[in-house]
Parts: structure tokens; sequence; C-alpha cells
């Protein structure tokens, strides 16, 4: 017999990769007449590519959730409604890590599982801190007395620097992009932005070249850097062995009277595409990958960072990973969840250039002409489907 081959994308770390092949070999060790084979690509790909040729190469999309409002209008991916039990969606729902679930959902159906959940977390090197006598910053105020000392990291690329300026405004008291004339409103937005810059300013320019992970990379492998106030978490730096030095992540801090950043949800489901030929086997993998069990085993075992909310409270999956889960999700149970609407991938995918060079090279004062310069390209993005449709 013909073997169905069913090919997957997803992007190149442990984390995105590893479970993912993993679960692809224990089903096709269970359905020897399938192959899954699992491509990668990067980081930044992941993020900005678009998913519309991917889903005619590819059955199997480990996907970004702000591309859904697009994918759900131009019918890219299958409704997993009417590929799965009502029952198991009915779990993943009500197990939901913060609004993973609801993060996939668009237009009134499902077109991804939260197979993976995550938000921008603390980080930190205790070993460093104490050996200068110091502690995690609980409060806002202690974080930038921290960075004034030259231990704080966290990435300042684009995509990032949009994420951190919507965790402020949501923080200050507004949530962006409810408003079809403008990103936030001026008072917020300004305020965002000179809280914003106020911290970066603290930062070595290197930062803007680093993505989360890369932040990590370089905090478990050298002693420049002792904490992290917000990055997408990776539960693989707080695992034995992953990296030189091994990293304790924490909820963020509070700001004011505010209570606690509100920061950018995050993570990655599984979807599959519109044009794949065997639907019946995709749905079936699928369902393994984000099983309670296989979440809470084989899919951590293997450096996955799952989501399921079983997982997250589970024993054995926060021994293995220092208590990663348990210590963030109250912050991923916070986290905003950030426009999703088609067109939206024309203002995220250049708004953060307009923050950067801000941070980088702007001054007080010039936070209006920033805050014209979003609202601009987000009414461009509102009217993407009425020329792009």
């Amino acid at each position: 017999m013909e073997k169905i081959i069913l090919k997957g994308i997803t992007w190149g770390h442990t984390r995105g990769l590893v479970p993912m092949q993993a679960t692809a070999q224990r089903f096709e060790e269970l359905n020897p007449s399938v192959e899954i084979r699992w491509k990668k690509r990067t980081l930044q790909e992941f993020a900005d590519k678009s998913i519309d040729q991917l889903a005619q190469e590819y059955d199997l999309l480990v996907i970004d959730h702000p591309w859904i409002g697009h994918a759900a209008t131009k019918n890219i991916f299958s409704a997993l409604d009417d590929l799965l039990p009502t029952e198991f969606l009915e779990d993943q729902k009500n197990n939901s890590v913060g609004q993973s679930y609801l993060s996939y959902n668009y237009l009134g159906k499902q077109w991804a599982l939260p197979t993976d959940a995550a938000t921008p977390v603390a980080a930190s090197r205790k070993d460093l801190l104490q050996e200068r006598g110091l502690e995690v910053p609980k409060t806002y105020d202690e974080l930038l007395d921290l960075a004034e000392k030259g231990l704080v990291g966290f990435s300042l690329i684009p995509i990032d620097v949009l994420m951190t300026f919507y965790m402020y405004c949501n923080t200050l008291g507004q949530e962006p992009c409810t408003d079809e004339e403008k990103v936030i409103s001026d008072t917020v937005g300004s305020q965002a932005l000179e809280l914003f810059k106020e911290l970066s300013d603290r930062l070595d320019k290197r930062f803007y070249q680093k993505n989360p992970y890369l932040v990590f990379e370089e905090m478990s492998r050298t002693n420049q850097i002792a904490y992290c106030p917000f990055a997408y978490g990776y539960s693989n730096y707080s695992r034995v062995g992953y990296g030189e030095y091994k990293l304790d992540f924490h909820d963020v801090v509070t700001f004011q009277d505010k209570g606690p950043l509100i920061t950018t949800l995050g993570g990655a489901g599984l979807a599959i595409s519109s044009s794949c030929k065997h639907l019946d086997v995709a749905a079936e993998y699928a369902k393994m990958v984000a099983d309670p069990l296989i979440q809470a085993t084989l899919y951590t075992q293997n450096g996955g960072q799952p989501g399921h909310r079983g997982a997250w409270l589970n024993k054995e999956c926060n021994d293995l990973c220092g208590d990663f889960f348990k210590n963030t999700l109250k912050t991923l149970d916070n986290a905003y969840l950030r426009p999703r609407y088609y067109g939206q991938h024309v203002f995220q995918d250049h708004a953060g250039s307009i923050i950067c060079n801000y941070l980088k090279d702007g001054s007080k004062g010039d936070e209006q002409d920033v805050i014209d310069e979003l609202n601009r390209l987000y009414k461009e993005s509102l009217n993407y489907k009425k020329t792009n449709g």
C-alpha cells in the first residue's frame, strides 16, 4: 500500500520543531501507512511570512494567531469544528491557557488548536543577582533601577517592540485598536512611548538585534545580563542542561497602582490546510498533538511548551522545567489578545519599525509624530480588505 504523506511547516527552534517531530514519529508508529514530514522556518518568517503560499505547499501548519482573520476570510485552513469531536474542542476551550484557544477562533469557527502557549514573562539569573546583593525586581521602579546598573536586557526588534507598546497601553488602562480612527488615544499613546523609551534608553544597543530566544541564549551562556523583564517565554531555558546556565522564570513586575504589566499573548497553533488531500488523517494527528496526556508527556518532554492547561498545572512538567509553568501562569492568564482582523499584518509588519526609530533616535516631544504615523498605517491596514479582499 502506498503511504499517505503529510507535510508540515513549523519554526526552527527546539520548542517549535522537536515536539512536532516526536509526535509525528509516534503517530507513524501507531499508523504505519502514514508519514509526516516536518520542515522548519525562521522565527521571523513565522511571524511575518504570508501563509497563503505555505498552505498550498503544506498540509499541517504551526501558525501565529494574528493571521487567523486573514486565513478565515480566505478559507486557507480547514475549520476544525467540521473535523474534530465537539467534546474534544470543548475540553480544549475549557483548558485554555489564557485566551490561547480563543485566539484561533474567528467568524464563529475554530481554525487551529492551541498546542503552544506563550506571552512575555520575566526571566532571571538569580546567581548573578545574588552575587551583587540584589533581588529579582517586583515593581517597575525596581526594574528601572536594575536597568540603570546595566543588568537588564530584552528584545528590541520591531515585532517585539510593537508587542511591548501594546503592553504599556493595556497596562495604562486602554486597549489598542478598538477605534477605527486611531490605534490608541494621544494621551495614553504618548505616555506609553515615554515609559518605553525611559527603559529602553538604559539598554545596550545590541538588543535591537535580538529576538526573545536570542536574549535567553545570551543570558544562559554569558554573565552579562541578570534579568529580562518581558520576553516571550521559552521553557527550554529553564531546563537543566539546555544552556550553560539555567534561567528562572517569573510573573512580570507590577506597575505603580495598575497591578502587573499586561503583556501581549503569543504562542502557536496547529492548523490544517484547506488544500490537504487527507483531512481525516491530518485531523487525527492534530488531535493527538493537542491531547491532554500527550501535551503533558511526549510533547513537553521533547522541548515543547504545551497549550493545554493540564500540562501547565502538571507536577512532572513543572519539575522538568524549574516550575516555569506555575511561576508564569498568572501572566499568561492576564495577557492581552492582540488584533486579528484581515489586514492586520499590514500594520504589524511596519508599526514596530516606527516605534523602534523613536526609541533609538527620537527625543521627548516626538511622541505625537509617532502616534500620527501609527494611526496612518492603522487606517491603511483597515482598508486592506476593501482593496485586497
